[in-house]
């Protein structure tokens, strides 16, 4: 850069004063102060788009390292799971019909049970806790209508 000491600035302040006056030099200073800012904004801009699209193909080389890793992953896990199929099968057809599991020693088919859905109710807290604390505490263990719980807690008349 250019190196401007005192003692140059001095000197320039000096020939302004005499060339330009010293009714127009307050307005110029200003003038020379603000092209100067916007020159430093546009080049702290011009830094910063340079930084942001370094840093875009840093993150972009670095996804598809990624992604190279990843399908890397993928194929040797397909691979393995492959040759785990072939052994399986193999392996199952090498046991004969005699030791399938839907047949029992004496010939019979055996019946084994499909999933059945545990039937969850999401109004109902259920878990670990017995049911004798949970009387206790209060917690509901039967789903109840509004108007039903109201009739429940309602005090009985004195007939």
């Amino acid at each position: 850069m250019i190196d401007i000491g005192l003692s140059k600035m001095a000197l320039i302040g000096a020939v302004a004063l005499i060339v330009i006056g010293p009714e127009k030099l307050p307005r110029v200073a200003r003038t020379v102060g603000t092209l100067l800012g916007k020159a430093q904004r546009y080049v702290a801009d011009v830094k910063a788009e340079v930084n942001r699209s370094m840093e875009l193909d840093e993150l972009r080389k670095m996804k598809d390292n990624i992604e190279s890793a990843a399908r890397e992953v993928q194929h040797s896990v397909q691979t393995e799971a492959s040759h785990f199929e072939q052994d399986w099968n193999q392996a199952v057809s090498g046991l004969g019909a005699a030791a399938s599991p839907e047949t029992a020693s004496d010939g019979a088919m055996t019946v084994v049970p499909s999933y059945r859905n545990p039937g969850k109710n999401w109004r109902l807290k259920r878990g670990a806790t017995p049911r004798w604390y949970k009387a206790r505490a209060g917690v509901r263990t039967h789903v109840q209508s509004g108007a039903a719980r109201v009739a429940r807690f309602r005090p009985r008349s004195l007939h």
